[in-house]
């Protein structure tokens, strides 16, 4: 007989520190908002950026591929992170990646083409706020003033010594996204809450 058991709904890497990060929002008054943004779609893709491939997966899901390095594009709720000259990350909504993968390797036909669901091997946090910049900078050995790490960009890193993808996004005051590892999401949530004592 089939076993009929719902399966539990799933835990996000930062569920136990959602209150937390809420309270440390909440008594910035503004100058940190910390959140997780879970289960977001994650789908790493190689192609040969200068191949036929690269324009016609664009087309397939509406969203060109930075050509430009740390550079980002956005079409919609779905973003294109160059993360090497042949490598991107294709960010989007929950439930997505089925689809993207069917649409890429049909785009790409013969071309040589790798595409990888990571969804499960990162969450994501949001950092905005007055001083989201200045939290970010305690741990991050990049520049990362307004002329040097423009809205628009995004960088492999490190952020209090755990490696992230950093994303300056391009919405006004919309702060960035840090894309980490799950198993040491609790670790850099940790991180985060100790450097915005500062603001609270």
């Amino acid at each position: 007989m089939a076993d009929t058991a719902l399966a539990p709904p799933p835990r996000s890497p930062l569920s136990h520190a959602a209150d937390r990060l809420a309270a440390a929002t909440r008594a910035s008054r503004g100058a940190i908002r910390l959140a997780e943004l879970p289960f977001l779609t994650q789908v790493n893709v190689r192609l040969d950026a200068k191949g036929a491939a690269a324009d016609a997966v664009g087309l397939a899901l509406g969203l060109q591929l930075p050509l430009e390095p740390d550079t980002v594009v956005r079409a919609g709720q779905s973003t294109a992170l160059w993360l090497g000259p042949d490598e991107w990350l294709l960010v989007g909504p929950p439930g997505r990646e089925a689809d993207w993968e069917s649409r890429i390797r049909e785009a790409a036909a013969d071309e040589p083409v790798s595409v990888t669901d990571v969804s499960a091997q990162r969450t994501t946090l949001l950092v905005t706020g007055s001083h989201a910049r200045d939290l970010l900078a305690h741990g991050c050995p990049l520049d990362l003033h307004p002329r040097a790490f423009e809205a628009g960009r995004c960088a492999q890193t490190t952020l209090g010594r755990t490696q992230v993808v950093l994303v300056s996004r391009d919405e006004p005051r919309a702060g960035f996204l840090v894309l980490v590892r799950s198993s040491f999401a609790g670790y850099l949530a940790d991180w985060l809450l100790d450097a915005a004592t500062e603001y609270v």
